[in-house]
């Protein structure tokens, strides 16, 4: 193990007090590897922690928490200057962890930590949104992300990823479509939409495989938009495996895409909310490098 490269590690402060993860990090530092660790309170803490990093030549710079603390890790890192950014790391210490689950990041801490640290640099893609935003994983509108910003604290704690779920089940009677419009290269839809994924990634809600065929490294998003009323069977597909062709689904593979709407839309860009009506989501390719496992299924 190069004795050499430090590595900062940025955990969310609900999971860092994880006593398996201490365990692991004790024992790669008994290795040899030099490793810092910070914990977050607020946001922002993360993007302060990032510039840290630069400032001691980290090379590699961990993310540790769920999807929305990859999120911020990952846009402070995109935000850097290609010459000195950090290779960013994942350690699954979330609600959902839907991107680390589709990455198939280990869910033992020590081969977590291994993983993050000396792991093979990937390049990977990152979606921008409206020029300012940026989203890891998954952005998604409609039904779907109404019920990820609701969801209890107390229910995701309790349950975990399958609490949007139930969530979503007592909440049926909020069902309701957004219209809209969307269009990118040789595509074009208008109509009610109940939900829209746009992903970078493959699910996201806590399991839900909104975009079963997305890469995070093919310079495209995998555009898919529920359309039937029959919201129910369509997501309990998704829940128990996937229901790739649904005729109710519309799918695209698109480097780019712009949406508008004549009423104020939500998306959660990998559980962080943005409101508008216009948007534009577009691909920026290998922006970043990431540390993945060799058989990660998100790699072209």
């Amino acid at each position: 193990m190069d004795k050499h490269s430090l590595t900062l590690m940025i955990l969310n402060g609900k999971g860092a007090g994880n006593i398996t993860l201490r365990d692991a990090i004790e024992t790669l530092r008994k290795e040899g590897a030099p490793i810092e660790v910070r914990v977050t309170w607020e946001y922002g803490d993360g993007e302060r922690y990032v510039r840290e990093a630069v400032d001691l030549k980290a090379t590699t710079v961990v993310a540790g928490g769920g999807d929305g603390t990859i999120n911020e890790i990952a846009t402070a890192l995109a935000g850097l200057d290609a010459a000195q950014r950090p290779v960013l790391g994942i350690i699954p210490l979330g609600t959902a962890n839907d991107f680390a689950t589709s990455a198939g990041i280990p869910e033992e801490m020590e081969n977590a930590v291994r993983l993050a640290i000396v792991g093979k640099a990937t390049p990977i893609d990152l979606a921008r949104v409206n020029q300012s935003r940026y989203f890891i994983n998954m952005a998604t509108g409609g039904f779907g992300a109404r019920i990820t910003t609701e969801t209890p604290a107390r229910l995701k704690s309790a349950l975990g990823g399958v609490s949007y779920f139930i969530h979503g089940l007592t909440r049926m009677d909020t069902l309701k479509a957004d219209s809209c419009e969307l269009s990118g290269p040789d595509f074009h839809w208008q109509g009610d939409a109940l939900v829209i994924g746009i992903g970078n990634g493959r699910q996201a809600g806590g399991g839900q495989r909104l975009c079963p065929a997305a890469l995070i490294n093919d310079g495209k998003l995998e555009l898919s938009i529920v359309t039937s009323k029959e919201i129910l069977p369509t997501l309990l597909n998704s829940v128990i495996g996937g229901d790739d062709e649904n005729p109710n689904i519309i799918r695209a593979s698109l480097p780019w895409l712009e949406i508008t709407a004549p009423h104020e839309m939500t998306f959660n860009l990998d559980g962080e909310p943005l409101s508008g009506t216009a948007f534009r989501i577009e691909v920026l390719p290998g922006v970043i490098s990431c540390r993945l496992p060799p058989s990660c299924e998100l790699l072209a």
